[in-house]
């Protein structure tokens, strides 16, 4: 019987430490990878952006059929940026979320809008999936990986999965 209650406490106690571990990376990952995107979207900063990709970065876009390196992906947005509004910003919500002290694999869905708080006001959906790595002290994304299936992502579904914030879905 003592074997039992041992046994069953330390399962009890490993999944506590893995729950800790996880929601440490989650809060380091919100920190380090969201918060900058929103922020470079909504700045329309370049260099931020380029700052969460790895070198060896890779991004796939499952609507255009397309790979493409980090230093053509980066370029896209600063040829983009340098004619835009700033008057955008970008969102996630999450529908799995995984990790430990060095990778994450996170999937979801992204709202980006633009004119803000106007009548032209609109928004776009997508679903992405993202795999990073903890490089040093900060977490970097690693492939990106994007598409919105037929424009099948909506306000409906960016509602129902799980907000920023929301550790316990995971």
């Amino acid at each position: 019987m003592k074997f039992i209650n041992y046994f069953l406490l330390f399962n009890l106690l490993s999944c506590m430490s893995l729950y800790a571990q996880e929601s440490k990376c989650i809060e380091e990952i919100n920190s380090d990878i969201w918060s900058n995107f929103t922020k470079s979207f909504e700045t329309l900063n370049h260099e931020l952006f380029a700052s969460l990709h790895r070198e060896d970065f890779v991004r796939a876009s499952g609507s255009s059929k397309s790979v493409k390196n980090k230093k053509d992906y980066i370029e896209g947005y600063k040829n983009m940026w340098s004619s835009s509004n700033p008057n955008q910003t970008i969102n996630f919500r999450f529908l799995e979320r995984f990790c430990n002290n060095e990778s994450a694999s996170e999937r979801g869905i992204y709202k980006v809008t633009f004119n803000l708080n106007t009548d032209k006001e609109k928004s776009f959906y997508g679903e992405f999936h993202v795999i990073l790595t903890k490089t040093g002290l900060n977490w970097k994304i690693l492939v990106d990986y994007d598409t919105n299936f037929g424009n099948t992502s909506n306000e409906e579904s960016y509602q129902a999965a799980f907000a920023l914030d929301d550790f316990s879905k995971y």
